[in-house]
């Protein structure tokens, strides 16, 4: 169900695009005779930019859990109450970029410092595309102000390490193609009896894909050695997709880096000027209130197109 509505909003993106250039044809040969009609034209191209570049958008988005919902954490750097300040700064950033997104967010754990912010928090973050976007979140942020907890008002540099995951269903299922199976039959060997030596009772399977080989000959007749075989593929074929998610966790996690400095992938810098860069694609924004409040499209999208 969640392909089909991913391919379904691609085909209504497909027809809107269509539809689009349909009535623009129309609208250039309506000019012709009534040119007060360009003034409506310009501003539905104006519009129509900005739809395609969303649709541009969900073109790079196309990672097998990009679709699916995720996992956020927080977790302060070094510097105590003015980085934990830091962290619950970032904290409300991520849930008003829900709000804007149409997401659904809950914090699911979350544990308070003991003078000010956070000492660490996650959120369960649901919504189509969810990982999609936060994925260009994971990484360092970094953050320069005067300190509200310094009575002498000196400048203080902060880290906060942000990191996502995809949801995983815990449910893996094993579905086995016939087409994909080369199943071979043998004569059992050592002891068994008379009939498990003089008949093809042993049974060999390879699962083509994964080139995986089972074989059982314990049982007495081919029927049960085959049944327990496919026990066996299954098996197998559930140990190596476990493997594969825990490598995909690992490559995840090593994009995080150490919580420190030169590992950030943005700056948030508040005094002596306001500005907020990211060094990965070098774009600024002067206006960091706005993106504090939860406006970071612009930083994801430039992301995701840097790729």
């Amino acid at each position: 169900m969640k392909e089909k509505k991913r391919l379904t909003g691609f085909m209504n993106l497909d027809k809107q695009i269509t539809d689009s250039l349909e009535e623009f044809d129309t609208f250039m040969m309506l000019i012709a005779e009534d040119p007060d009609l360009q003034t409506e034209l310009e501003q539905k191209l104006t519009d129509f930019k900005e739809f395609i570049d969303e649709a541009e958008l969900q073109h790079y988005l196309n990672g097998e859990n990009d679709p699916g919902n995720a996992f956020l954490s927080i977790h302060p750097g070094a510097g105590g109450t003015e980085s934990q300040d830091w962290a619950e700064i970032l904290l409300r950033m991520y849930l008003r970029f829900g709000e804007r997104m149409k997401f659904k967010t809950e914090i699911v754990d979350l544990m308070a410092g003991e003078e000010a912010g956070i000492k660490s928090v996650s959120l369960r973050v649901e919504g189509l595309y969810a990982f999609g976007y936060l994925k260009k979140e994971i990484g360092v942020h970094r953050l320069v102000r005067i300190s509200p907890f310094d009575a002498n008002k000196r400048r203080h540099t902060s880290f906060a390490a942000v990191f996502v995951y995809p949801e995983i269903d815990d449910d893996i299922q094993i579905e086995v193609d016939a087409k994909d199976l080369r199943i071979d039959t043998y004569r059992a060997s050592g002891k068994g009896g008379q009939h498990v030596n003089r008949t093809d009772s042993a049974v060999r399977i390879t699962h083509l894909p994964t080139n995986t080989v089972v074989q059982c000959q314990s049982e007495r007749s081919q029927h049960q050695n085959k049944d327990q075989a496919m026990r066996m593929l299954r098996s197998r074929l559930y140990d190596l997709e476990m493997k594969k998610k825990l490598q995909e966790k690992d490559a995840i996690e090593d994009t995080k880096g150490e919580i420190a400095w030169g590992n950030q992938i943005r700056s948030y810098v508040l005094h002596p000027y306001q500005i907020i860069k990211d060094h990965r694609t070098s774009l600024e924004i002067g206006d960091t209130q706005r993106v504090l409040d939860g406006d970071i499209i612009s930083f994801i999208k430039a992301a995701l197109k840097s790729r």
